[in-house]
């Protein structure tokens, strides 16, 4: 049986998590995804950055991590972006089920 996995990622903007989202849906790499705006503050350049980015939540199977890693890293606005995979525990059957059959 197949490990769900999520992959925790942000992007600039509505534009590009909507496009970059619906690629990795038609390559099959992901199942779902959730997309949320939010404020974030962070490191750059030696000053401390405050913007307005959307994370994203990917839904996959671990099998599919390396393949989606790299095709964030493609298709990524972002020339450091976060791309973190959280490992999930416990899963329900039905939910798991659905998600192996969608992606590839």
């Amino acid at each position: 049986m197949g490990e769900m996995i999520l992959v925790y990622t942000t992007f600039p903007d509505w534009e590009s998590a909507e496009r970059i989202t619906k690629e990795l849906l038609e390559r099959k790499l992901i199942a779902c995804a959730n997309l949320r705006e939010h404020k974030a503050f962070y490191w750059w350049q030696g000053k401390i950055e405050e913007d307005n980015e959307v994370g994203a939540v990917l839904k996959t199977k671990v099998d599919l991590w390396s393949e989606l890693k790299e095709a964030l890293r493609e298709l990524h606005p972002y020339s450091v972006p976060a791309i973190i995979r959280i490992d999930v525990d416990h899963v329900n059957k039905e939910y798991l089920d659905w998600l192996l059959e969608v992606t590839k």
